[in-house]
């Protein structure tokens, strides 16, 4: 590539176009949604209702072979292969783990824990549920899917491959950081350059990472204020669930104004220690031996069912309500968390990489929904309706309380829950407006301003939602999964431009024996 070509785009320039089309988006969704709400929830549920329909099978196979590929390049020679232009890494392996943790777990994960893998034992998958199980027997298959849902083809669609692809277009070829760069060895140059497929793939997923960020914030604001009131009895009302979101939206913008190398990893590391105190305080203080044989019982039972849970297309209700819309929600993550991954990841290899993200982090996820929901399973396993209740009266926040209510110091556990929803949702908050305002700029190191605006932005739009109802949250947590098309598209290609590309700098750093770079990658990556 020729020197000149580091200055295309690449600096800290605001993308204009980009930005005010995503965000002109966002905004008319609220106007609307304010003007006329069942109008907008119809046109939502349609439009999820056909991309479940017409793309659930696609997603499957997608993430399924993000997966396999990815465990593939981990394991072969091109493991080895350093990413991003660095010696070593920038942050220790805890940061590192901790930052990717804070992301996808952040974002659903400790509002579903205790909710899902209930739902699952009290009304069995649809692919086990003829097979007679009793009470105890349906345990594993219930944690089995919650596992499944929150395991390794989720995390693996959240930029392993996609990664590889944009850390050398960034870091090794000089382009910015975006969404779009990712078809630079397809397009060229010219996915710079006013370029209307450019420019798509940026709005996308912007608007994805954007539905997919506000609706936890409203949700786990939500959680919170039930959690307010059901320990301190302070009223559920508005004022509360406002002064929450403000709360946390006040915190994600101090992390996202101090950056990923301070505010970020720090609240990261911190989050991640309390989460790990309150999964040991559950092992001890809960049914110990049942989360322990449930956990091992529950992965064992997901890699023995694995590529059928992974295919599945039976039940198409059931699949719209579940895995399809967890695989459009992480679908539309996928691209930012890609560029998030891709900034804190530099110096790592590709073995690393991907066993952080695609076995690591889903392990970590899967003992943390065994630690609250397995003991609530456990728990209504002894005692029939004492979280069931709650869940099907009050929904999941209910859940959670009536699960800790049961565990000795239960009062005490429940507020450091409260404190690590409060902190996981500012880490989403901020490390997805940091990938959002690198998305503009293409610089792994945008503006302040830029990253406060977008954390603010998306408190504010959670707030207005929350205050027309719950469901206009809802609504936008499932317009995730209709933006998923697209973003699913753009995600395609590194399937098989990550294998070329690691080929490549394999090549280059001496890790084979020709030292020979791929043709087809060298055409395509130096069109000039």
């Amino acid at each position: 590539m020729n020197d000149q070509t580091d200055d295309v785009n690449r600096g800290s320039k605001i993308d204009w176009m980009t930005f005010v089309i995503s965000g002109g988006c966002l905004i008319l969704f609220l106007i609307l949604s304010l003007v006329n709400k069942p109008l907008i929830d119809e046109w939502i549920t349609q439009s999820f209702d056909w991309s479940a329909k017409f793309f659930g099978a696609f997603w499957q196979l997608l993430l399924l072979g993000n997966f396999v590929i990815g465990l593939i390049l981990a394991f072969m020679k091109y493991g080895k292969v350093r990413l991003g232009k660095k010696e070593k890494p920038e942050n220790s392996n805890f940061r590192w783990v901790a930052m990717i943790l804070c992301t996808l777990l952040a974002s659903g994960g400790v509002f579903w824990a205790a909710g899902e893998p209930m739902f699952h034992f009290l009304t069995t998958p649809p692919l086990f549920a003829n097979d007679g199980l009793t009470q105890s027997e349906a345990v594993s298959p219930a944690l089995a899917q919650a596992f499944f849902h929150w395991g390794f083809t989720a995390w693996a669609c959240l930029g392993t491959l996609a990664s590889i692809v944009l850390m050398y277009v960034h870091y090794h070829k000089g382009y910015p950081l975006k969404p779009r760069s990712i078809l630079y060895p397809i397009f060229g140059e010219k996915i710079f350059k006013r370029s209307v497929v450019g420019t798509t793939a940026d709005v996308v997923s912007i608007i994805a990472v954007a539905a997919g960020t506000i609706g936890p914030i409203g949700f786990l604001g939500l959680q919170v204020g039930y959690g307010l009131n059901y320990l301190f009895n302070i009223p559920e009302t508005m004022v509360t669930y406002m002064g929450v979101i403000i709360f946390l939206i006040a915190i994600a913008s101090i992390s996202a104004a101090t950056g990923i190398d301070r505010g970020i990893q720090w609240l990261s590391r911190m989050n991640v220690g309390l989460a790990i105190i309150l999964m040991i305080a559950m092992l001890i203080l809960g049914p110990t031996m049942f989360i322990l044989n449930s956990f091992v019982a529950g992965e064992g039972f997901q890699i023995q069912n694995f590529l059928m849970m992974s295919l599945y297309r039976g039940d198409e209700a059931w699949l719209g309500s579940w895995t399809i819309f967890f695989w459009g929600w992480f679908l539309g993550f996928g691209p930012m968390m890609m560029i998030f991954i891709s900034r804190i990841s530099r110096g790592r290899t590709i073995r690393e990489l991907i066993v952080a993200v695609s076995v690591i982090a889903p392990l970590v996820s899967n003992f943390w929904f065994t630690a609250i929901g397995g003991s609530g399973i456990s728990y209504e396993i002894q005692n029939p309706g004492s979280v069931s209740t709650a869940l099907n009266n009050a929904g999941m926040p209910a859940a959670v309380m009536a699960i800790l209510n049961q565990v000795p110091f239960g009062f005490v556990l429940s507020i450091g829950f409260l404190i690590v929803t409060m902190v996981f949702v500012a880490t989403t908050a901020d490390s997805m407006s940091y990938t959002v305002a690198a998305a503009i700029t293409g610089d792994d190191s945008p503006h302040r301003f830029i990253r406060v605006f977008w954390a603010l932005l998306f408190g504010a739009i959670a707030a207005v939602l929350l205050s027309i109802g719950e469901s206009s949250i809802t609504t936008l947590q499932n317009f995730i999964v209709v933006t998923a098309v697209p973003v699913s598209i753009l995600l395609l290609p590194p399937l098989w431009l990550a294998p070329k590309i690691a080929h490549k700098m394999a090549a280059e750093q001496g890790l084979l024996h020709s030292p020979e770079p791929e043709k087809g990658i060298t055409e395509a990556t130096d069109p000039d």
